[in-house]
């Protein structure tokens, strides 16, 4: 009788901190009207990329079947949660978001748009580690000036 009791409780804990994770997101959906919005107008400036943002980016292009896409996910999560205030992070469905990835010639998932507060966008297709993640934020996303 308490087995089955000990189980129940055991399920709902795990259910709870489940979801309370996937409440405090730090990353950040996007659809094309956000892309818009927070990101950069290319309906109004096709040819000059003019960033909207705050802070430095990376918009994450995913498929929920993607076995790459998941791996990066927690990579994702984690820098968001160390660099909140300095870099944003967001996340594009590219199957519910046909249109944004098709204005972006998204051919292959995960693809990672990185762009920093100043300068051109960079893309990257495939997936990277977390080193090579770390090393892009550091070096081209957050610089440190030159003393």
């Amino acid at each position: 009788m308490k087995r089955p009791f000990i189980l129940t409780l055991l399920l709902v804990a795990v259910c709870t901190v489940a979801f309370a994770q996937e409440k405090t997101s730090k990353v950040q959906q996007l659809d094309y009207n956000g892309f818009i919005s927070k990101i950069w107008d290319f309906e109004k400036n096709p040819n000059e990329f003019i960033y909207k943002g705050k802070t430095a980016a990376i918009v994450d292009f995913y498929a929920d079947w993607c076995g790459p896409c998941r791996k990066v996910a927690p990579i994702m999560e984690q820098l968001a949660n160390e660099y909140d205030g300095q870099l944003t992070i967001y996340k594009v469905n590219v199957d519910q978001a046909k249109d944004l990835s098709s204005a972006f010639q998204v051919r292959s998932i995960p693809t990672v748009l990185f762009i920093p507060k100043e300068g051109k966008p960079m893309m990257q297709v495939g997936a990277l580690s977390e080193a090579d993640y770390r090393k892009v934020i550091v070096e081209q996303l957050l610089p440190q000036p030159k003393k």
